[in-house]
């Protein structure tokens, strides 16, 4: 399914192959039109004005375009335009996405949405919704229309903050849009690399969790063995996300937001981002 280069922007203008394309002009209609060109993307998260963990966005942008054309990327040429178009552009913007989209001959950055949660996200949790949906090579990150499709319509029916993903056995996997890891006890439970996209916050989560006293275990269950489990929360983790607990799913409620494993895991992460943040200021 063919689907734009430009997606979700937000702000006045966009970089485009060296070019600065100005909101409502008709190379803007250009790029929002749909494109059937193999499209690889990132959206990286800024906080307080630093791309927060970009190397690793980049060597993820390498291997999504190694998995299907392998042309040359030049990461450094993108990091240093990507920071002179948010300081030239957008100097006082502090905290949001950019997304880096790249085809065989072009490349686009701009200002996205950012979904990013409230205070009361973390402290009570989010409402979830179930999606069954089985992924197809999770970790090249493409523009995939079907999928983009699916998950609009369960967001829209179901008005949850993220969906969660279940596979043909009834597995619940990843979310839509982050990692999932449930927790039962100091286990944290997360489903084989291979179902899922190796997510660039998910790396952090892991050395979290072992500094958080965690044992990090390789299965999946099933929303109705999650309910029969006594104890069991869980918790997704994204760029915009950071970790947050997960309140219910669809009509089922879990107590995820008083669970001491997953505070303690995410105090850990926020320090290593606090640590991120001033080393690159």
């Amino acid at each position: 399914m063919a689907y734009p280069l430009l997606e979700s922007p937000v702000g006045s203008c966009y970089y485009y192959n060296g070019q600065i394309v100005m909101a409502g002009s008709s190379m803007e209609q250009e790029l929002l039109k749909p494109t059937d060109l193999v499209t690889y993307y990132e959206t990286v998260r800024i906080k307080e004005g630093v791309l927060l963990y970009l190397e690793d966005h980049l060597a993820r942008l390498i291997k999504s375009v190694k998995g299907i054309e392998d042309f040359p990327v030049d990461t450094a040429f993108i990091e240093k335009e990507c920071y002179k178009f948010l300081h030239e552009q957008y100097p006082s913007f502090k905290e949001g996405n950019l997304r880096i989209v790249l085809t065989k001959s072009d490349i686009l950055i701009h200002v996205c949405e950012a979904n990013i949660p409230c205070k009361e996200h973390f402290e009570k949790g989010i409402k979830s919704s179930l999606l069954k949906w089985d992924r197809v090579a999770p970790n090249i990150k493409v523009f995939r229309g079907d999928y983009k499709s699916a998950v609009a319509e369960a967001f829209a029916r179901s008005g949850a903050y993220e969906i969660v993903l279940a596979d043909s056995n009834d597995k619940l996997y990843e979310g839509s849009k982050s990692n999932l890891f449930i927790v039962v006890g100091n286990k944290v439970y997360s489903a084989p690399d291979n179902k899922i996209l190796l997510g660039i916050t998910r790396n952090r989560v892991m050395s979290s969790m072992k500094e958080a006293g965690g044992e990090l275990v390789i299965d999946m269950f099933s929303l109705e063995e999650l309910k029969k489990t006594e104890g069991a929360a869980l918790f997704v983790s994204s760029t915009p996300f950071d970790i947050l607990p997960i309140a219910s799913i669809d009509d089922y409620v879990f107590d995820s937001a008083n669970n001491p494993l997953i505070k303690r895991i995410s105090e850990c992460y926020l320090d290593q981002i606090a640590k991120y943040i001033n080393e690159r200021r």
